[in-house]
């Protein structure tokens, strides 16, 4: 079992989650993160970190969040690794909750 980062992540990227990972698997694009599923140890430290809430374990993934399992790992071997949380951008409290954010996903 792996953690997903999902949809409440776009344009948010708060990056809490980052500082608290072991094992270094989140990777940073223009707007989103992904965790490498095959570097997850399923530990659990990042999902509460999120002050979004937009990471799930891959069993307990929301209703219409399915599709960012297979999302995340497409992603992350092409984003570079971030061990350290960075600023958020600047409009992050702006799109935090909103839906239909999937089409606003910079790659």
């Amino acid at each position: 079992m792996t953690f997903v980062v999902t949809e409440n992540c776009i344009k948010c990227k708060y990056m809490d989650c980052v500082e608290v990972c072991p094992v270094d698997c989140f990777h940073e694009g223009p707007n989103f993160l992904a965790i490498d599923p095959d570097e997850c140890i399923d530990c659990t430290l990042c999902e509460p970190e999120c002050p979004v809430e937009a990471i799930f374990s891959e069993e307990e993934l929301p209703a219409g969040q399915e599709q960012f399992k297979a999302l995340n790992a497409e992603l992350a071997p092409q984003w570079p690794v971030i061990t350290q949380k960075g600023p958020a951008p600047e409009d992050a409290k702006e799109w935090e909750g909103k839906p239909d954010k999937l089409k606003l996903l910079e790659r």
